[in-house]
């Protein structure tokens, strides 16, 4: 029977190559798979290209290429990556770039494009098409002018179809997490956009796959102290079969563990409702979904049910909320957490004094409860060494927020005995707003375009 083995080589932008490198040497896949993007990601990709118009793509991108385009030549593992970012074509330029460096020709470089909807807003709002929150409802009121930038959740199709015109390598913007992965299986076995059993398995997998070795070991919250060889985990391969039997597993010569417990923990990651998982494909069931560990490190997922896709995409608007500035100092034992709850004190009364404009304010004591927030359990503070404070606000301007990171060098001389640490008094950082709506999917799908081009 037909398999495809299918490996995750990316959980985030900045994620280590070695992961990747593994897979290419001793996965035996035919593809690997990177998701890179977030919503953060996005806002750092659009200030990027705001600077260089040739940029917007995950800068990774060049050790990704510098480090696989011989496994794809020698081979032929394929490669599917969301990259792209806000600018796959700069991305598939880079690409090719390294590839005329290294000398590698005869291999394939395709773009999916089309979720970019900040051309379309205007139009959009014409057609009488809603722009509001669609968890709120609260109606779209900025201009155009004021958006970062705006993307629709593309799903595995667009990639399926530069798979069929030959592609080595995919490179899209922003799709969902589990779409890369999902292309493969539909591509190599003949899913039909109707076998929904099918495709939710497909996403059920991508889901356990997309956060790298979250799914193997790491950031396992079991008995994570006999995890074999963490420092050198191996990432997640799915082998899928054209009947639907789908097994999970990982490289050999790679540490890390797969077992019904580590993937859970990353199938219960991001689930809301997990009779009702929408994505642009399938709608999913994964109430029944079914773990069995069928030998060392191979768990066979079953029990997944699918939907019909629904009529719309989600999309993400990014807009500018103001700015961040924050100070931080510490101090040591005696008094450490007296001195530093003396230091909020100051610094807020200092706030009125000086009649800076803060819209809001948050502090933190690091070393006490800057994880756990309320829920920290007391402590003896007479026998705490060492504390830092941290104190963070949000602004409408940028001076405002540089205004308030001077409150903090003077602490040195003006505050408690004796400051063991100052830091980040002049951090300064634009914010993000998010604003999520949903479009009718034929006023995204029917602006995709595929394009691939040889080296």
């Amino acid at each position: 029977m037909k398999k495809v083995r299918v490996g995750a080589g990316q959980g985030f932008y900045g994620d280590t190559i070695y992961g990747a490198l593994n897979m290419a040497k001793y996965g035996n896949v035919q593809y690997i798979c990177f998701d890179c993007l977030a919503e953060l990601t996005m806002a750092i990709l659009q200030k990027d290209r705001q600077k260089d118009p040739s940029k917007g793509y995950t800068k990774d991108i060049t050790v990704t290429a510098k480090n696989l385009l011989p496994y794809v030549k020698e081979k032929g593992i394929k490669l599917i990556t969301n990259a792209g970012g806000i600018n796959p074509e700069g991305a598939r330029n880079e690409v090719v770039r390294i590839a005329k460096e290294m000398g590698i020709t005869g291999i394939r470089v395709g773009i999916a494009t089309g979720d970019n909807i900040y051309p379309i807003l205007d139009e959009l709002q014409e057609k009488g098409i809603s722009l509001a929150d669609y968890e709120t409802g609260e109606p779209f009121t900025k201009s155009k002018e004021e958006i970062l930038f705006a993307s629709a959740y593309l799903g595995a199709w667009p990639i399926v179809e530069c798979l069929k015109q030959g592609a080595d390598i995919v490179i899209t913007g922003r799709t969902t997490d589990t779409a890369q992965f999902l292309a493969p299986m539909i591509y190599e076995l003949g899913w039909a956009e109707d076998d929904w059993d099918k495709l939710a398995l497909g996403v059920l997998l991508g889901h356990l796959m997309e956060c790298s070795g979250q799914a193997t070991g790491g950031n396992f919250s079991g008995d994570w102290w006999n995890i074999p060889n963490m420092e050198n985990i191996g990432y997640p391969i799915a082998e899928v079969y054209a009947d639907g039997t789908a097994i999970i597993t990982k490289p050999d010569n790679t540490g890390g563990r797969v077992s019904i417990d580590t993937l859970k923990e990353q199938f219960l990651y991001e689930i809301h409702d997990p009779s009702h998982y929408v994505t642009p494909d399938v709608i999913a069931d994964f109430s029944a979904a079914r773990f069995e560990e069928v030998g060392p490190d191979r768990v066979q997922i079953s029990g997944v049910k699918g939907k019909p896709k629904p009529p719309t995409l989600k999309a993400i608007m990014g807009y500018p909320n103001g700015y961040m500035g924050a100070g931080m100092i510490g101090y040591s034992w005696p008094d450490a957490l007296k001195k530093a709850r003396k230091v909020d004190e100051i610094i807020r009364k200092q706030i009125e004094l000086y009649e800076l404009k803060v819209n809001d304010i948050h502090t933190e004591y690091i070393g006490y409860n800057s994880i756990h927030g309320p829920l920290a359990h007391p402590v003896d503070e007479e026998q705490l060494n060492e504390v830092y404070v941290r104190i963070a606000v949000h602004t409408d301007t940028k001076e405002e927020a540089v205004q308030f990171g001077r409150l903090f060098p003077p602490l040195a001389l003006n505050g408690p005995p004796f400051v063991g640490g100052l830091a980040n008094m002049y951090t300064v950082r634009q914010l993000l707003g998010l604003w999520s709506v949903l479009i009718p999917r034929a006023e995204v799908e029917s602006r995709v375009q595929i394009n691939v081009e040889e080296v």
